[in-house]
């Protein structure tokens, strides 16, 4: 079975699935839709993909599954809209900046019995998923600590701050979900301190550029993230899990893996420049698991489900931040 993929929005995420579906055995572009005819154009061009729109998209016979890659402001309807038309969806993450309206496109998707997988690549990366896997073959015992660092080697600009959502909503969403994957529990308090060191325009947005969260499970286990908009040295990506009998660690990936030694000590390439190298094989190996639960009908994973839940935790991290104090998810 071949799996006919259509693309709506070609710009820098898009590029990146964009090559994903053309590393993927099954999978094929068949279409490309966005605002910008030229990216369009020259995205489906590279690909051996039409130009669309995305009603006819929607209409299509020769379309199953179509990848969004468009606004985050564009995202619930438009997973209604082909939820709707009966195809496969996958959606970069969040469904949308509300949670009512999160609430509401996951109920038509449930009604349509559609197929949503949610952008979370972080949960296929070899490094992370092998941290998941030492912890459920048992090699460090029960899960009591996690700490996440997620730091951007810069900030974006402020046109991109003023529709992300802000830091917890774009940023530290990413954290919330591998914090739940690595935990195995759901988490019921957040403690979140946030703060502006690097960009006062990012303040003047009302968005942070520095944060630290402390997550909480019923059961006392722990998560803490520290999240930075500014890493001079690189993408700083890294986890660790300490558990009852040990701990296990993934730690920054560079390009090129090696270490000089001379006389003047050891030296080492420095880390990836941005999500779109360090995160190569995670969304090509996402994207495979899409293809995969639609030719073998699984059930898509992350779901709309967990999107909801990490959507949840940045909302009581706001909340957290704007009262200085916890909050627990059942006030959210």
């Amino acid at each position: 079975m071949t799996v006919n993929v259509a693309l709506l929005g070609a710009g820098r995420i898009g590029k990146v699935h964009a090559k994903a579906v053309g590393a993927t055995d099954g999978a094929n572009l068949v279409a490309v839709a966005d605002a910008f005819e030229d990216a369009a154009i020259a995205l489906a061009g590279k690909h051996g993909a039409r130009v669309s729109t995305i009603d006819a998209i929607a209409a299509a016979d020769d379309v199953d599954a179509v990848i969004i890659c468009t606004p985050t402001n564009m995202h619930a309807d438009l997973i209604e809209q082909f939820a709707r038309a009966g195809k496969a969806i996958f959606c970069e993450k969040p469904i949308d900046l509300s949670l009512e309206r999160t609430k509401s496109c996951l109920k038509t998707v449930e009604e349509c019995g559609a197929v949503l997988m949610l952008g979370f690549n972080r949960r296929f990366d070899p490094h992370f998923r092998a941290v998941r896997e030492a912890i459920d073959e048992g090699r460090i015992g029960d899960v009591e600590m996690v700490q996440i660092i997620s730091r951007d080697p810069g900030a974006p600009p402020p046109t991109y701050i003023q529709s992300s959502g802000g830091i917890f909503r774009d940023m530290t969403i990413h954290d919330f979900d591998i914090a739940r994957f690595l935990l195995g529990e759901e988490i019921s308090t957040v403690y979140a301190t946030a703060s502006v060191l690097v960009d006062p325009e990012i303040g003047k947005l009302g968005d942070y550029d520095s944060a630290t969260v402390v997550l909480m499970t019923a059961s006392g286990k722990q998560c803490s993230i520290s999240n930075s908009r500014r890493a001079t040295y690189g993408y700083d990506q890294r986890i660790e899990v300490h558990g009852s009998k040990g701990a296990v660690a993934a730690e920054n990936q560079r390009p090129v893996g090696i270490e000089v030694a001379t006389a003047e000590g050891y030296a080492r390439p420095p880390l990836h420049d941005f999500f779109m190298t360090r995160y190569t094989e995670a969304y090509a190996a996402e994207i495979a698991a899409f293809v995969n639960s639609i030719e073998n009908k699984v059930a898509p994973y992350p779901s709309g489900e967990d999107g909801l839940k990490a959507l949840t935790l940045a909302e009581a991290a706001l909340k957290s931040v704007a009262e200085r104090r916890s909050v627990g998810l059942d006030e959210v």
